[in-house]
């Protein structure tokens, strides 16, 4: 439990001395957030705000992860994925900035390098980690053996959780509370009912680092992730689940993320078919925002609706190994 305890309190503190830094680094720069035209009106007051902060996210990570950690498959096999969308959202973070637009990379090559993300991580949990090809439903201790389709399915974990968090990065610390209280819930997983303590401990970096980024991204941001922070986090949640078999447990525990992809494709699904909006804007907390609702409410009520879901994912994971 103190390496975990010591790897969390250390990537919080190096996210906390190293921002401010790398803020002034970034305006000095002119590495703004650009903010889409047809968003809520209130937030073309935080264009310009630097972005890229999951670059300081995954530095505070890395450190403490890297010295601490034994080094063993499952956990280097998260690290790498997480790391990998991490790099894959900064090369889209650069363009926006570069093009001063809030359009990044193609979906095309977004869609390839996914892919290819998904196949490693398949690779690893199966051939190195010697994971088996099945799907545990928990709730209801069901197995589902997958075989071939099973790097089908991972890619869908991959891609449904990295899309998720990315939708929820729309206000100040909604997505990186939201992360950091899934990632406890893993944490608890991880260390308390399995023993996994490398896992444990590349948990408890990821919560430390979102919290230690929340000092300087909570309202009113000082800093956004940008897409390098959510790519990178959604990525680890995705292979966290992965590596203890809790893929469909996912759904329960980041239900925040369910319910904001969920808005979106019921938004475009009644549009297209009905054409009419379920929601004045989605991803729901815009909504919400229309509704005048202040961004504080919307995120705090947000963060208590995460903690209930990650907190009956964890019981539902405790009955089903008991």
């Amino acid at each position: 439990m103190g390496e975990v305890l010591i790897a969390g309190t250390a990537s919080l503190l190096i996210c906390v001395f190293l921002s401010p830094k790398f803020i002034s680094f970034l305006r000095a720069r002119e590495f703004g957030q650009h903010i889409r035209a047809e968003g809520p009106q209130d937030h073309q007051a935080k264009a310009g705000t630097p972005t890229m902060g999951g670059i300081i996210i995954f530095t505070a990570i890395a450190v403490p992860f890297l010295l601490l950690s034994d080094g063993d498959v499952a956990s280097l096999g998260v690290f790498g994925v997480a790391m990998a969308c991490a790099l894959l959202g900064f090369a889209d973070d650069y363009v926006k900035i570069v093009r001063k637009r809030s359009l990044g990379l193609r979906a095309r090559t977004k869609l390839l390098v996914t892919v290819a993300i998904s196949i490693a991580l398949w690779w690893v949990a199966t051939r190195e980690a010697g994971l088996a090809d099945t799907l545990r439903l928990r709730v209801v201790d069901v197995q589902v053996d997958l075989g071939l389709i099973y790097p089908l399915f991972i890619y869908l974990v991959v891609a449904g959780t990295t899309s998720a968090v990315n939708l929820t990065d729309g206000l100040d610390g909604l997505a990186a509370g939201c992360v950091a209280i899934v990632l406890l819930a893993y944490l608890g997983i991880t260390f308390i009912t399995t023993g996994q303590e490398s896992l444990a401990v590349l948990s408890g970096c990821l919560v430390g680092a979102c919290v230690g980024f929340l000092w300087f991204n909570a309202f009113p941001a000082t800093i956004f992730m940008g897409d390098t922070g959510s790519l990178g986090l959604g990525g680890a949640v995705a292979a966290m689940a992965v590596m203890t078999k809790t893929e469909i447990l996912l759904i329960i525990l980041g239900g925040i993320f369910v319910i904001e992809a969920l808005s979106v494709v019921i938004q475009v699904f009644s549009f297209q078919v009905f054409r009419k909006r379920v929601f004045l804007m989605a991803p729901i907390h815009h909504h919400f925002e229309l509704q005048a609702w202040s961004e504080t409410k919307i995120i705090l009520r947000f963060w208590i609706v995460a903690t209930v879901c990650s907190a009956i994912g964890f019981t539902l994971y405790q009955q089903s190994i008991s």
